[in-house]
């Protein structure tokens, strides 16, 4: 493991992508074709009104980690995805005032040192809305073992989005984040 402190701060993720997308790729398993598709979305997400990106970055200034989101909007895809599910348990008021984490990746060298958390605390802590939704695999993991010790919590399980081989959990919790 490396012992590199990182400095968390805003990023130009638009110039910084392909950095990006690698660090993805490396800690969720992407292959060269699910990288491509996933430039364009990222680059789209960016131009959302009040999205936000921060990154995690060595010294030497290698990205080791990144965050972005932004103010939902129900007319996004992901919105209308997860719409039925929060709906079926009367929760999709949660579609509305919620700032959504799109992606949050960390470098497995750089995994359990806290990089996630302070990413995810970073960008939340600029937002004004009242809470925050995201998306995460629905198993259980060092990721969802995190969001759920910064307060957010199951709102609909066994999610399928087109395309995911497995399904999700979509996860809310109120502004701001615990803190231990």
């Amino acid at each position: 493991m490396d012992d590199t402190e990182v400095v968390i701060a805003p990023v130009n993720l638009a110039a910084r992508v392909d950095e990006a997308l690698a660090v993805q790729a490396v800690a969720f398993g992407l292959d060269a074709g699910e990288v491509a598709v996933r430039r364009h979305i990222v680059l789209r997400h960016l131009l959302s009104p009040g999205a936000l990106a921060y990154g995690a970055t060595t010294p030497d200034g290698r990205l080791v980690g990144f965050v972005y989101g932004m103010p939902n909007d129900r007319s996004h895809w992901w919105s209308t995805v997860v719409e039925p599910y929060l709906r079926a348990d009367g929760l999709d008021a949660w579609l509305d005032e919620s700032f959504v984490i799109t992606e949050l990746h960390v470098h497995p060298d750089f995994q359990g040192r806290g990089v996630g958390r302070g990413l995810i605390t970073t960008i939340t802590d600029r937002s004004d809305l009242p809470r925050s939704i995201l998306s995460a695999i629905d198993i259980e993991s060092p990721a969802r073992g995190l969001y759920r010790s910064l307060g957010y919590t199951d709102l609909a399980r066994r999610v399928h989005f087109p395309s995911a081989p497995r399904p999700y959990a979509v996860m809310g919790a109120p502004l701001p984040l615990k803190r231990r």
